[in-house]
């Protein structure tokens, strides 16, 4: 045992010294330099934040959300677009092995396998090493991952149909009467899939803003084009008839007179 220097009387034991961990010291033993939690520090904390969220709000204000038009379960011709965010999970749904008959993979397994990955990252890449030269394992996934993301974000951008895309949501106040037997029983299910359920367009044309000859319509209707199936033999004389009768008397109208279309069906 030392003796003498290095050692310390605590009542009748001897121990050896050992230097304590300097403690923080009181805020008040460093005037100018420290500042109280409340109200000096969370004061500030909320005037910053009330800032951003004033100019957050002033931006939500001049550039409003771009609405589309009220949401129809039965147009079945509508093409959703997710998020940006999720763009690349909406373009690995439209590979040939991850849609279709294959659609759980691409919905189900492939982001399982995914998200599992990241779980048991901590466990893939144990090191201690904090450089990520150092840290293959953990740098490749990471790269790897990113990668993926950029790519199938990018290709969902570039290969969307966008022009469609507004179409099929723009808002169109028109004489349509939803409530009509015609269009109830008739064009809800032969029309809408393609043409949108407003007839405002979809994959198919605007059957609203051209003016089309009842004439013109049945033959499109009887005879059908490259893009669009004949109803002949589907259909019968007069429903082809109705159908056509009905598209020929659409027209645009102000909010105000499409409102009042509603009502009178009503």
């Amino acid at each position: 045992m030392k003796r003498g220097k290095g050692l310390t009387f605590v009542g009748d034991s001897r121990i050896q010294k050992y230097d304590k961990p300097k403690l923080n010291r009181d805020y008040s033993e460093f005037p100018g330099r420290t500042e109280e939690f409340w109200p000096d520090y969370l004061l500030k904390e909320w005037l910053v934040g009330a800032v951003f969220l004033i100019g957050f709000l002033c931006l939500t204000v001049a550039h409003p959300a771009p609405l589309e038009r009220m949401a129809d379960p039965t147009d079945t011709g509508y093409i959703p677009l997710p998020d940006w965010y999720f763009l690349f999970l909406y373009q690995i749904l439209k590979y040939t092995y991850a849609s279709g008959p294959f659609n759980i993979v691409g919905a189900m397994i492939i982001p399982g396998i995914a998200f599992g990955a990241l779980l048991l990252a901590p466990w893939l890449d144990g090191k201690k090493e904090r450089h990520w030269k150092k840290r293959p394992v953990a740098t490749g996934m990471m790269l790897i991952a990113v990668g993926i993301i950029f790519y199938t974000t990018w290709e969902s951008v570039a290969y969307h149909d966008w022009e469609q895309q507004n179409q099929q949501g723009q808002i169109v106040f028109s004489n349509l009467d939803a409530e009509d037997p015609v269009f109830n029983d008739l064009i809800r299910t032969n029309c809408t899939s393609c043409h949108g359920g407003e007839l405002a367009g979809g994959s198919g044309p605007n059957l609203i803003e051209p003016e089309l000859a009842p004439e013109m319509v049945e033959a499109f209707v009887r005879n059908g084009t490259e893009e669009m199936p004949a109803f002949e033999g589907q259909l019968t004389d007069d429903e082809i008839t109705a159908i056509s009768e009905y598209v020929a008397g659409l027209e645009l109208t102000t909010k105000d007179e499409a409102a009042n279309t509603e009502e009178s069906a009503e």
